[in-house]
């Protein structure tokens, strides 16, 4: 995970743009809410998938730099104080704290857009039908009924008590549907079987509640230094979550079953995704 995520790095910070003219204010508040490190998770999932079906390693990791840029906006916008407020984010300022804040509002449009102009460009893939998958599938997972929806539910969350199954339902739209997405864009650049592409997509779903599951651990088991964002948030707001609905224990154990299930959903691949079940057991046992 590390190597692949300094390879994204390198290729994010080559893909973003710098200029010596007036608007390189917001160029730099990009790379700085995109090149701050980070697990690169979502990157890692990309590069995996692909390797299942022999993509070149080359247009792979342009999706994954795509992926990782909507993943970064998403992030800070997040932070905004009209959001969630933050003030840390991966151990530092979070972007509108080091700039200001239009100047961030500016930065997250400025990485969503560049993404759909990374998966449209021909050195992604030279199928052109291929890419139009993707900037489809992206486009999907990233907007009303998926991320973008899922922040709006979890903004109506703090001043509405939510059950499990709406809870449920926020969280599979506002992270799991990008780690979908990324589970399955190697099975669209490798032009994956129906059956396979299935597979892929129910171990993203199972994947992405139970990474949700211990996020809302780690809000109120962590600390600052160990996730490198501020902790607590979600109990201060009154959010419902599935530590809040669950208590701790339960919570654990579900995501402990989220995670064997999702495991189980690869054996379609005879061994070949040994390194995605690992994923499943890295995100339950994380600490940030």
């Amino acid at each position: 995970m590390a190597e692949i995520a300094q390879a994204v790095e390198m290729k994010i910070g080559a893909l973003l743009p710098t200029t010596d003219l007036a608007e390189a204010r917001v160029f730099d508040a990009m790379r700085y809410g995109c090149l701050n490190g980070g697990k690169r998770l979502r990157p890692f999932l990309v590069m995996q998938s692909s390797a299942l079906f022999g993509v070149n390693p080359d247009c792979a990791i342009r999706a994954a730099a795509a992926v990782e840029m909507v993943h970064s906006y998403s992030l800070v916008h997040d932070d905004l104080p009209a959001m969630d407020d933050g003030e840390l984010r991966r151990g530092r300022p979070t972007c509108h704290r080091q700039f200001d804040e239009a100047t961030a509002i500016l930065a997250g449009d400025g990485l969503l857009t560049l993404a759909f102009e990374v998966l449209a460009d021909p050195a992604t893939h030279e199928d052109p039908n291929i890419r139009c998958q993707l900037v489809t599938a992206l486009a999907k997972a990233a907007g009303g009924h998926g991320m973008v929806g899922g922040q709006m539910l979890d903004l109506i969350a703090e001043h509405e008590t939510f059950d499990l199954g709406t809870t449920t339902r926020l969280q599979r739209m506002k992270t799991g549907e990008m780690i979908a997405f990324s589970c399955e864009a190697g099975g669209i650049l490798g032009k994956a079987n129906p059956p396979q592409r299935t597979a892929l997509r129910a171990y993203a779903h199972d994947l992405g509640l139970a990474f949700q599951i211990v996020d809302d651990l780690l809000d109120v088991e962590g600390t600052a230094e160990e996730t490198g964002k501020t902790v607590g948030r979600d109990a201060q707001a009154g959010k419902a979550t599935f530590v809040s609905i669950l208590g701790r224990d339960r919570a654990r154990a579900q995501a402990e079953m989220l995670a064997n299930q999702a495991s189980q959903h690869l054996d379609i691949f005879d061994g070949r995704a040994d390194m995605l079940k690992a994923v499943a057991d890295f995100v339950v046992a994380r600490r940030a």
